[in-house]
């Protein structure tokens, strides 16, 4: 069920004084010692865009932005129902299996945000809940593109690495991980709405890659983010932060995957086609790859421009994650364009007011070819 908010006023966003001295704390966390990187290749896996937020009963979604990991996608597709206001199931066919993750991304320039609620085993498929809220915290409906997949067994070598987790609400609480290096990945707790993550052997001393963030909550709606990255030679250490539709940090369930030279829902090559960036106050040379060796350009603006050239090949998918301390988030303003072979993304960003900002973000696009 959701709860349903009357509007709120906004409130002016609660300072993190404690951050400091929580990463200090947090840090000192004994985490164990890193194992050489590894590829990990995806068991199961499954993406969607939802194109229309009021679908009819099993509606199938934009075919040429869904594919996934069951035999025959083009003839088995992924199928939407909509279950209340800003509510929605959506299927994947024949890939049901237990863990993993999933992530989701609004896409559209009112501030409504898209959240997960839950996923599990359908039959022989798997659905994913996925909420959105309007900036008010009132359920809203919304497009949303929407990514799971799940790795299990020993890490391949092949090259890249790849790392998730799905944190509970609990110091140490990791509900389902997994971790290319072989490595074990920890989730721990500190103040209301502050998490750190450990992803060990993965990474390098220099920030490397593409993370996203995605809430996880059944109760009410909840934005996560990146609030700052601490690469080392041993693994790499995320803050993320959680916060509630009036800007007060939160305690909610979450993802996380992280991906060096990998598509965002893991798998090395194939796909032959895909790209990430990170923008933050800049762009940091290892955190901007695109497959076909082209350059990724970003365009500053409110939307941003961020444009791949060379891997633009339905069928695909993008997400976006805000990065920073704040409560502000950010998303994707409108679906993702394809032209001669390159793709445009357009991610929006928005402060705790919810008027659209420039503002830090996190970027990936795949294809799966």
């Amino acid at each position: 069920m959701h709860a349903r908010f009357d509007a709120p006023r906004f409130r002016p966003a609660r300072t993190l004084p404690l951050v400091l001295a929580l990463l200090a704390a947090l840090l000192a966390v004994a985490v164990p010692a890193a194992a050489p990187a590894h590829a990990a290749v995806p068991d199961r896996w499954g993406f969607a865009y939802l194109d229309n937020p009021t679908p009819p009963p099993g509606y199938v979604p934009d075919t040429t932005r869904q594919w996934g990991s069951w035999t025959a996608p083009a003839a088995n597709p992924v199928k939407v129902d909509q279950v209340g206001t800003g509510a929605y199931v959506v299927h994947f066919p024949l890939i049901a299996g237990p863990g993993g993750i999933a992530h989701a991304t609004a896409v559209n320039r009112t501030g409504t945000w898209c959240q997960v609620q839950g996923w599990g085993a359908a039959g022989t498929g798997l659905d994913v809940k996925v909420s959105c809220y309007q900036p008010t915290g009132a359920p809203g409906n919304s497009p949303f593109t929407v990514l799971y997949t799940a790795s299990t067994g020993a890490p391949s070598t092949a090259g890249g690495d790849y790392g998730y987790l799905f944190s509970g609400l609990s110091s140490s609480a990791t509900l389902t991980q997994y971790n290319s290096s072989g490595g074990t990945n920890l989730a721990s707790h500190g103040s209301t709405g502050i998490w750190k993550a450990w992803l060990p052997g993965l990474g390098g001393s220099t920030p490397v890659g593409n993370v996203e963030v995605t809430a996880v909550d059944a109760a009410q709606g909840a934005r996560c983010k990146v609030a700052d990255w601490f690469p080392s030679a041993t693994g790499q250490t995320f803050l993320v932060a959680c916060f509630d539709a009036a800007n007060v940090p939160y305690d909610t369930r979450w993802t996380l995957s992280y991906s060096v030279k990998r598509a965002v829902h893991g798998p090395a090559f194939p796909p032959k086609s895909f790209g990430y960036l990170w923008f933050n106050a800049g762009v940091p040379a290892g955190t901007n790859f695109n497959s076909a060796g082209g350059v990724n350009a970003l365009a500053a603006g409110v939307p941003a421009t961020v444009t791949m050239p060379g891997i633009a090949v339905p069928s695909d998918t993008a997400h976006v994650t805000a990065y920073g301390s704040g409560p502000g988030w950010c998303q994707l303003a409108l679906p993702w364009t394809r032209t001669s072979g390159t793709v445009k993304l357009n991610p929006l960003c928005f402060n705790p007011g919810a008027t659209p900002v420039a503002a830090p973000f996190l970027t990936a696009y795949t294809s799966a070819f």
